[in-house]
This record gives structure tokens, sequence and C-alpha cells, in this order.
């Protein structure tokens, strides 16, 4: 079985991450001792929707380590990040960021919710075409980019009438399914445009999409490739 879920939770990772040896977790405390700064420093105004600090998240409840709604990353990262938030406002669209560094201790609260197969509250939204035992190993793996501090999870939103609201991806973030692929051939034109639009602005800053989630990008070279991060999101 293929490797669909590579962030979703931040327990997925791809299959080369998966088989790699696990990263050395980091003593730092806080952000600014791992060399990680809130997004919102470079662009006050940026639309946040950090699904794991609240209950709108496949687990249905704020994720151990998550404290604050708050976005965290490498400072090269955040800056490049603040360059294609800079970049589409010119176009008239902006980014909404779902999940940005995330702590050790919240990627072993995904394996813990995955290994609990009485919990089946999330499945028709998230994972409606599989059963959740399949999930532990294919989908969600023990180690993730995102507690590497230069991995994102996000979308495109457009001006209507006055307002922004997210582009049609053709699935949600964090959906279990082959439907989620950046390429899958289940998207419709206009839906493939809007992730091909999505994916040129993360490029041309330095960040590598992975292709089996629509919504996941990691910016290249990582700062700390072989360090992971524990401290909590406040």
């Amino acid at each position: 079985m293929l490797v669909l879920i590579g962030c979703v939770t931040a327990v997925r990772s791809p299959q080369a991450q998966r088989t790699a040896a696990a990263p050395t977790v980091s003593p730092a405390t806080d952000a600014a001792s791992a060399g990680l700064i809130e997004i919102r420093r470079l662009v006050p105004d940026l639309s946040l929707d950090i699904r794991y600090a609240g209950a709108d998240n496949f687990v249905g409840r704020p994720v151990t380590g998550y404290e604050a709604p708050a976005c965290y990353l490498h400072a090269r990262a955040a800056q490049a990040l603040a360059r294609v938030e800079r970049s589409l406002r010119g176009q008239g669209l902006r980014l909404r960021v779902y999940d940005c560094y995330r702590p050790v201790r919240a990627v072993r609260d995904f394996v813990a919710w995955a290994g609990d197969l009485g919990d089946q509250s999330g499945k028709s939204e998230y994972y409606p075409h599989l059963d959740k035992s399949a999930l532990l190993g294919d989908y969600i793996s023990p180690t993730s980019g995102h507690s590497r501090g230069a991995t994102v999870d996000l979308t495109l939103l457009a001006s209507r009438a006055g307002r922004y609201a997210p582009l049609d991806m053709g699935t949600g973030f964090d959906f279990f399914d082959p439907a989620a692929n950046t390429d899958s051939p289940q998207a419709s034109p206009e839906q493939r445009a809007n992730r091909d639009r999505l994916r040129q602005a993360m490029a041309a800053e330095g960040f590598e999409n992975y292709p089996l989630e629509w919504w996941h990008y990691t910016y290249r070279p990582e700062p700390t490739p072989r360090t992971a991060f524990d401290f909590p999101v406040r």
C-alpha cells in the first residue's frame, strides 16, 4: 500500500522518511532556542487556521503539544513563506496556513489515536474509504518533517465579493485518500489548476510539494534535517 498521507498526521511522512533513522530530538524548550520564529512576526495578518490547536481535525480534539493556534518555522522558511504571501497578494490571492512546526509529542499523540480502533468519530470526514486499522504504518508514521520546523500545510484564498475564501482544491485538508494526491486524476481541471497555482507559488521560493498531499510543502534545503523539536506550540 502506498504512503498517501505524508503530512496529515505529521506522523505521516514519505516512505523514505519513515525508513530512515529517526532524527535527534533537540533539548530546546522554546522557539527562540530552537531558531524558530512565529510567522506573524513577518506577516501580522496572515490567515491562520491551525487545526491541531482545536477540535476541527481528524483526532476531534486539541492535539497534545498545541497550546495556541500559532505557526512557528525556521527563520529561513518563515522568510520564504512571507515572500510567497507578498507575491500572491499582487495576484488577488492569499495563503491560509493549517499547520507549521509540530512537536514530537503531537506526533506521538497521532500514533496513539491511530491505534485506538474504538474511536471512529472522524471516519466519514477524513478516511471514509479506509478502515482505521490501515492508517497506522502506511498513513501515520512515528516521525514527521513538521517537527523539524521547515514544513507547512496550507491552501490558497481568493478575493470574492470583498472577502477572501478558499479555492476549491478537490479535498479538504488531512484527507486520507488518493484524491488528495497533488496530481490526482480524480481532481477536476479547475481543482488541478488551483493546486498548480499553489505549487508554483511555493516552488518559486524554495518549497517542495509532497506529491501525495496537495497542501504539504517543505522548504529546501532544510535548516536542520536531522534535528526534531518537542517544545509546545504556545
